[in-house]
C-alpha cells in the first residue's frame, strides 16, 4: 500500500509540473526604451537592443507611433520623408520648436529627411530638468 502510494503521489506531482510548464507563459523580452533614456544616458553609446525586440529590423519608431507621438511618417514624395509629431499628447516629453526642420539626405543618398514639427525636450519634465546631458 505505502508503494503504492508514493507511485500515486509522484505521478500527481509530475502532472502538476506538467501543468505548471503549460500554464504558465515563457518570461517576455520587453525592451522599449524611453526618449528620455537615449538623450541622458552618460556613455553616450548607442542603446542596444533598439527597442522593441524585433530582432530583424529597428522598431524604436513603433512605440512612439503608438503612443500617438508621431502621427504619420509621409514617404509620397521620393525625394523627401517627413515625419509628423503630435507634442501635445499626454504621454510626450517635448514640445515644439515652432519650426520644421529638414535634414539633407538624412533618410539617405537624395532623400531628405523633414521633422514637422522639430521637437526638443520639455525643460519643465523633471527628467529632462535633471539631465546632465541637456545641461
Amino acid at each position: 500500500m505505502d508503494i503504492r502510494r508514493i507511485g500515486i503521489a509522484t505521478l500527481v506531482a509530475m502532472a502538476l509540473v506538467a501543468a505548471a510548464h503549460l500554464v504558465v507563459p515563457p518570461s517576455a523580452e520587453g525592451s522599449i526604451h524611453e526618449i528620455i533614456a537615449a538623450l541622458c544616458r552618460a556613455g553616450g553609446e548607442e542603446v542596444v537592443p533598439p527597442g522593441i525586440n524585433h530582432f530583424d529590423k529597428n522598431s524604436f519608431l513603433a512605440s512612439l507611433q503608438a503612443t500617438g507621438f508621431i502621427k504619420s511618417i509621409d514617404f509620397s514624395n521620393p525625394e523627401k520623408v517627413v515625419i509628423n509629431f503630435d507634442p501635445t499628447i499626454p504621454a510626450s516629453k517635448y514640445v515644439s520648436a515652432g519650426f520644421d526642420l529638414t535634414i539633407p539626405d538624412g533618410f539617405g543618398p537624395g532623400v531628405d529627411l523633414v521633422l514637422s514639427p522639430l521637437v526638443v525636450p520639455n525643460p519643465n519634465f523633471p527628467a529632462h530638468a535633471n539631465c546632465n546631458n541637456l545641461r
